[in-house]
């Protein structure tokens, strides 16, 4: 822990706190004046603004997605083949690495690609819409990929924790006359509640940190629309080489990090 952990980030604390880490060999001590620069900077907040959007919308979808599809799933009108095919379709997703979902979307939404031919076929859009490359769609896209990579986790969970819910509460509840949904939001949410929850948080720490999927699809671009805290990091330290700012931006988002550490470990505190 103290090799892999504490010194790292202890090395990137200091580094931010001098000038021209790395690439001199004469760094000196600026105290702050790298994070004030960082958090003067409107890229930075471009990219704080971007990584909120990206993340709720992705932990919001995911679990609105894993819920249905559990549902789906633990359903009794549906056969148990049926079950087995769909359980394995929805999972694959997550079975693919992120290089190759990357590469796949790309594909997929190319200009020439399968998804502008499909809607041109339905006649839902016409001409080759630049999904990735045009300011106005490459965030909605790269969060939908996100999304469509993210949900069978959600999925999985949920599902488990649905098939541990006692029947004797749905049998109770309809003895009293309870229907659908009243079954649904008194009996299945709050059963599901602790682990909705820990999942939610957990999605939201992961998700804050996507670098790959963003890095391999549209680099932050275009125009930094898609430019989110971990790529703006990256750019600073191995395209600019300015280590020092990028130490400092790395500290931010560290203690954001944090805070969202300390929210999980108090839910489940809570939940214990």
């Amino acid at each position: 822990m103290t090799v892999l952990l504490v010194v790292p980030i202890a090395m990137v604390i200091s580094y931010s706190l001098m000038d021209s880490v790395i690439t001199s060999n004469h760094s000196t001590f600026v105290g702050l004046e790298n994070y004030f620069e960082i958090l003067g900077s409107a890229k930075f907040w471009t990219a704080v603004k971007n990584t909120a959007i990206f993340t709720i919308v992705s932990v919001v979808a995911h679990l609105i997605l894993g819920l249905v599809f559990s549902m789906l799933l633990n359903s009794g009108h549906v056969s148990r083949m049926t079950r087995t095919v769909f359980r394995t379709l929805f999972v694959l997703p997550w079975l693919l690495t992120v290089a190759i979902i990357a590469i796949l979307w790309r594909l997929l939404l190319d200009p020439n690609g399968v998804v502008n031919f499909v809607l041109d076929s339905l006649g839902l859009a016409s001409g080759q819409i630049e999904w990735l490359s045009n300011p106005s769609m490459a965030l909605p896209a790269v969060t939908f990929i996100n999304i469509w990579a993210g949900y069978p986790f959600f999925m999985i969970s949920l599902l488990a924790g649905l098939q541990g819910i006692p029947m004797d509460l749905y049998e109770a509840a309809e003895v009293d006359g309870a229907g659908g949904a009243r079954k649904f939001w008194h009996i299945t949410i709050p059963q599901l509640k602790p682990i909705i929850v820990s999942m939610a948080m957990l999605d939201l720490i992961w998700t804050s940190q996507q670098f790959a999927l963003i890095w391999m699809t549209t680099g932050g671009g275009p125009l930094n629309r898609t430019e989110m805290l971990s790529t703006f990091t990256y750019k600073l330290a191995f395209s600019q080489y300015d280590f020092s700012g990028a130490s400092a931006s790395a500290v931010v988002t560290l203690a954001l990090s944090m805070i969202l550490a300390i929210g999980y470990v108090r839910t489940q505190e809570a939940s214990n």
